[in-house]
């Protein structure tokens, strides 16, 4: 670190710096340790001063001051020197004997009460006795010594710890500098500030020996070192002493201490057989030469009274530390907590000298929440309801049809109409073929649905507008064929979408589906199919795709279907239709057969003409028997 000068006194020697100095021993020892030399046995034994161990670094010169004139009510030196009293000075060897000190030696130097060894070496370390005595009477005390190699000239590792308050003011004086034997000796003080070079100095001055700091502020918290040069028997001498420097909180305000927890109304939840830890958080103000004290009593006992093993309580540890205001936290353990324990006081205190503080942790038994059966059910429900939307959403229709299956009403029993589906589509071979071959069959064999076709199923004579109207009236579904050739202006498939409309906005039970056969553009689509459109269900047919009566397009269909109910009059309807479409199918087979073998043969037409007035007599029985039976049922 470098060092930045104060003052300078006039002075052309400039040693190394070095120090020495008093440490502070903060081990619980007494203040003398029992020590015996048989040079007297009527000397008074002080034994060794032990709150204060002399260190000073290797070359610099090194002062022993004799502690039985630190109590002047019982020693001083000047009375005692009136009085007849010598003080001596021993050094304690290896072979617990005295040896007196040889004051003839350079560097051994006596000076009122002090002994000066300049400059120490590593060997001069150890125990030295000042023994003041006379004729009559004799008393004498140990101080040790231990001279310590610097590490460099910017060493500070021996110094004085002295604490200023901030916004106080305090003197510094240079330690030892009462001994020097030289009145003319020479201070220069130094302070080290590694983070900030360039501090102001305008609250803080040197004044003759001493360093005198007007304010405290919290950048005047470094370490400060006095060198102190003095001259012996023709050498120059030098020592140097260190003061480390601690900023505290000012001396006014209030001092007392604060509970921060437990804090008020807080309530500790317990568990009945499980360990419990309380925390004591306190905050103790600033107070010199003061312990902060912070403990828990158990119905106003600590627990070193209550000497119970189940309860525990460590030493307060430190928490925080703003210019020795500090935080403070003491636990306190409880094993195996019983209910008898929810009854008892837990009281946390916190104490300095300017008062006390108590507060009491509030406990209560937790109320078991099964927590983990709770997670497990909502675990397992989630899951289920998870899957269940997955299996929902695969198989969409299949659980429709089966719901409709179960519950859902058959409108036969309803109302009073004939067929279940009125197919609606434009006459042309390609559309033509897939309503006769593959659409009506489907719903009527395999799905057993009374399908109308009005070229199938309508009497030869009558009008065809009337016929329609009919037809469609008498139907609960309208299944309209959408392609690019359906719904033009003009044709029965127009006639038909027309009526079909006209019965829903009526209120009717005829509900339109469309069956979009090939990919139509909506701008060709008429009109009324256009308007219509958001309001009736399209079904795709998507080729091969959909050709196996397992696929979504049959069973979307079916959910636009009449709802089915096997019952033995409809087993017989349906039976009767099936034996009637089969027979027709059998016959247009074969008629398609040797028409394509016979094309070229003039006999072919004869022989055409024939079959088709047997096709259209075949139908026309199927109608009047399903005219005849659906007659029967409603009677």
């Amino acid at each position: 670190f470098p060092y930045f000068f104060i003052t300078l006194m006039s002075n052309s020697i400039s040693p190394p710096l070095c120090m020495a100095e008093y440490t502070r021993v903060f081990d619980k020892v007494p203040s003398t340790v029992a020590f015996t030399v048989n040079i007297d046995p009527q000397c008074h034994d002080w034994g060794v001063w032990a709150s204060e161990l002399v260190r000073v670094y290797e070359g610099e010169a090194g002062c022993l001051s004799c502690p039985l004139f630190f109590h002047p009510a019982l020693y001083n030196y000047s009375q005692s020197q009136s009085s007849g009293l010598t003080l001596m000075w021993y050094r304690h060897t290896h072979t617990h004997e005295l040896e007196p000190i040889d004051l003839r030696m350079r560097t051994r130097l006596k000076h009122r009460d002090a002994l000066w060894i300049q400059p120490a070496t590593l060997q001069d370390s150890g125990l030295y006795i000042c023994m003041l005595r006379n004729i009559s009477s004799c008393a004498k005390i140990g101080v040790q010594l231990e001279v310590v190699s610097r590490a460099g000239e910017c060493d500070i590792t021996l110094h004085r710890n002295v604490t200023i308050p901030l916004e106080g003011d305090h003197t510094l004086h240079c330690p030892d500098l009462q001994h020097v034997p030289n009145n003319t000796h020479k201070v220069t003080w130094y302070y080290v500030s590694p983070a900030r070079p360039n501090l102001p100095s305008f609250h803080r001055e040197v004044k003759g020996n001493d360093l005198v700091i007007y304010m405290m502020m919290e950048y005047y918290a470094v370490p400060y070192t006095c060198l102190v040069s003095y001259q012996s028997s023709g050498r120059i001498y030098h020592f140097t002493r260190t003061i480390n420097v601690k900023a505290v909180s000012s001396t006014r305000g209030n001092k007392e201490p604060n509970i921060l927890n437990p804090t008020f109304g807080h309530i500790y939840t317990v568990t009945l057989g499980s360990d419990l830890e309380l925390l004591c958080r306190a905050h103790l103000p600033y107070l010199e030469n003061e312990e902060p004290q912070v403990w828990w009593t158990i119905d106003n006992k600590t627990v070193e009274e209550l000497a119970d093993p189940r309860y525990t309580s460590p030493m307060a540890r430190l928490l925080d530390d703003n210019f020795g205001d500090v935080t403070l936290e003491r636990v306190l353990r409880v094993s195996e907590f019983s209910p008898a324990e929810l009854h008892r006081e837990f009281r946390c205190t916190a104490k300095n000298s300017r008062g006390l503080s108590t507060r009491t942790a509030t406990l209560q038994e937790e109320v078991y929440i099964p927590s983990v059966e709770l997670g497990c059910g909502l675990g397992v429900t989630l899951a289920l309801a998870l899957l269940l939307f997955v299996l929902y959403r695969v198989f969409r229709l299949e659980v429709h049809l089966l719901y409709r299956s179960w519950f859902g009403t058959d409108e036969r029993d309803a109302d009073n109409k004939e067929y279940d589906v009125y197919i609606s589509y434009a006459r042309d071979g390609e559309e033509e073929e897939f309503v006769m071959t593959t659409l009506r069959r489907v719903l009527e064999v395999d799905l057993g649905y009374s399908v109308c076709i009005f070229d199938r199923d309508s009497i030869p004579g009558g009008t065809i507008t009337d016929d329609t109207l009919h037809f469609v009236g008498r139907s609960r579904r309208l299944l309209v064929v959408v392609s690019a050739c359906s719904a033009v202006r003009g044709t029965q498939a127009l006639l038909e979408l027309q009526a079909g409309l006209a019965s829903m906005l009526r209120g009717g039970s005829l509900r339109v589906v469309l069956v979009e056969y090939k990919p139509v553009r909506k701008q060709k689509w008429v009109r009324e199919l256009r308007q219509a459109r958001l309001a009736l269900t399209l079904v795709r047919w998507e080729g091969e795709k959909s050709v196996p009566l397992s696929s979504r397009f049959w069973k979307r269909l079916q959910l636009e279907m009449p709802v089915r109910r096997c019952t033995a009059a409809h087993h017989t309807h349906h039976t009767l239709h099936t034996h009637e479409s089969k027979h027709t199918a059998s016959t247009q087979h074969t008629y398609d057969t040797k028409h394509d073998g016979e094309r070229g043969h003039d006999a072919a037409d004869t022989h055409h003409t024939q079959l088709t007035e047997f096709t259209q007599m075949c139908e026309s029985t199927a109608l009047i028997l399903d005219t005849l039976h659906a007659s029967d049922m409603h009677t």
